[in-house]
């Protein structure tokens, strides 16, 4: 139900998102929908809190692979939105409607919260770990995750005018200016 709730919000965007249409995409009747969650706000609230999981999925494995250097760390978290699983299209649509529909539901806008909460903490984690005497990191971690999100937009659309490699320059640069 999940994984349908995400494809019906990529593909129809938060006015076609639905019981009806989650369950046609799912391939089961509509009463099991209300079988799992209390109706369809859950169901896109939990989609949320999923979607967000499998994104702090894919930045720590990124983290890791870039070994026990913090700046490289640091560097790892922020550019792994620039490429797959981060950097995609479906994942893009998606969070269109998400966004949208946190401006009207409150359990959405909740989610939403927090997993800005908890990307903006995994950043701000990760710059203490490398410039530990920072007195605050809750600036700092603003302003590179502004510059994520619009790079990651860019590129998730599609026929940006950079590169991931660019953009990865791009936001190494940007950390230097920014956390100078």
């Amino acid at each position: 139900m999940i994984e349908a709730t995400a494809r019906v919000l990529a593909s129809k965007g938060a006015a076609g998102v639905s019981v009806r249409a989650i369950c046609a995409e799912a391939g089961v009747s509509p009463g099991l929908l209300r079988h799992y969650f209390a109706g369809v706000s859950d169901a896109i609230a939990d989609t949320y809190r999923i979607i967000g999981r499998q994104i702090a999925e894919a930045l720590e494995i990124a983290v890791e692979m870039a070994g026990p250097d913090p700046r490289a760390r640091l560097i790892a978290y922020i550019t792994a939105s620039f490429r797959a699983p981060i950097a995609d299209p479906q994942l893009l649509s998606s969070y269109v409607a998400l966004w949208s529909l946190s401006r009207s539901d409150p359990e959405v806008a909740r989610v939403r919260a927090e997993v800005y909460r908890d990307f903006r903490s995994g950043l701000e984690l990760l710059i203490r770990a490398w410039r530990p005497e920072l007195p605050d990191l809750r600036l700092p971690a603003i302003a590179l995750t502004a510059l994520i999100d619009g790079l990651w937009l860019e590129l998730s659309l599609g026929d940006a005018p950079f590169t991931p490699e660019e953009a990865e320059m791009l936001a190494e640069k940007w950390l230097d200016c920014v956390i100078a």
